[in-house]
């Protein structure tokens, strides 16, 4: 059994809100091994994602989800810091647009979809639309513009989601896409914790909004939602990660290790020199110099 394995859901077993982990024994001694690590992962994750590049067959989608101060930005700056931007793409998604309210729920996302030979990395996602939305529905039935009748019976509407993700993902897989979709799970406390770090630092006020505050009256709503989006979207081909994300560090190596791991699993073929090629570009050294 791998080491990761205790993370994955892929659809074999539930996945339980109140029984995930928010915090596991450290996978570093100290924060140098961390960093020794850290680096160690990037460099991985570089050459994986370069060999990816050249192969240009494959493509990763790689989700990250979670509760306000989880951690989702540190940890793609941090995971992904050594990464030849060349082969990287990474998204934010806020509230929708005028225009992506003009379009259906999946179109501001599926436009944003990596290319072959690219990873692509969504900070919030098309699954904002059965977390959020379901636990505040008058973003559904108010601001989406979708026709009432669609919308009378919400039991039905997530329902449809839910089935519309997992072909979408079944689509990306079935065109040599893995989609590796992170829920990083901060217990209450910590979250508290950080927002209130936010607060008492100036430089972090910018990260604070008062909304964040206002969210938490539905923490137990949204921990049913994401326990309920895992369980009908957790596939072999785009599994589910819960992270344990109260310590950050340990978050980061573990996300690392899965994204290597994943990558590994990917038939690429290293890139092989053509005979025939080498030769007829050797034709060319004489006009270079010249």
């Amino acid at each position: 059994m791998s080491k990761i394995d205790a993370f994955r859901y892929d659809g074999s077993t539930k996945f339980s809100a109140k029984k995930a982990d928010t915090k596991i024994k450290d996978w570093y001694s100290d924060d140098a091994d961390y960093e020794t690590q850290l680096r160690e992962q990037a460099a991985q994750i570089d050459a994986l994602q370069t060999q990816m590049y050249a192969h240009n067959r494959y493509g990763i989608l790689a989700i990250f989800q979670a509760m306000d101060a989880a951690g989702k930005d540190g940890t793609i700056q941090h995971v992904f810091t050594g990464t030849n931007p060349m082969g990287l793409r990474v998204y934010s998604f806020k509230r929708p647009t005028e225009q992506e309210l003009d379009h259906d729920w999946l179109w501001r996302t599926y436009v944003n979809l990596p290319e072959r030979g690219t990873i692509g990395i969504f900070n919030r996602s098309y699954y904002e639309e059965v977390l959020v939305v379901k636990v505040h529905p008058e973003i559904l039935t108010k601001n989406q513009r979708i026709p009432a009748d669609l919308t009378e019976d919400l039991d039905k509407v997530w329902k449809h989601r839910y089935a519309a993700i997992v072909d979408m993902e079944k689509h990306l897989a079935r065109n040599g896409f893995l989609t590796i979709k992170f829920f990083l799970n901060v217990s209450k406390k910590e979250q508290a914790d950080r927002l209130i770090a936010r607060i008492e630092d100036p430089e972090k006020n910018w990260k604070f909004e008062e909304q964040d505050v206002a969210e938490r009256e539905f923490w137990d709503d949204y921990q049913d939602a994401f326990e309920e989006a895992i369980n009908e979207t957790a596939t072999k081909n785009s599994p589910w990660y819960v992270i344990p994300a109260d310590d950050k560090k340990n978050m980061r190596l573990i996300v690392g290790r899965i994204l290597i791991d994943e990558m590994e699993k990917l038939p690429i073929s290293e890139a092989k020199p053509d005979e025939a090629r080498f030769q007829e570009l050797q034709k060319l050294i004489p006009k270079l110099k010249a």
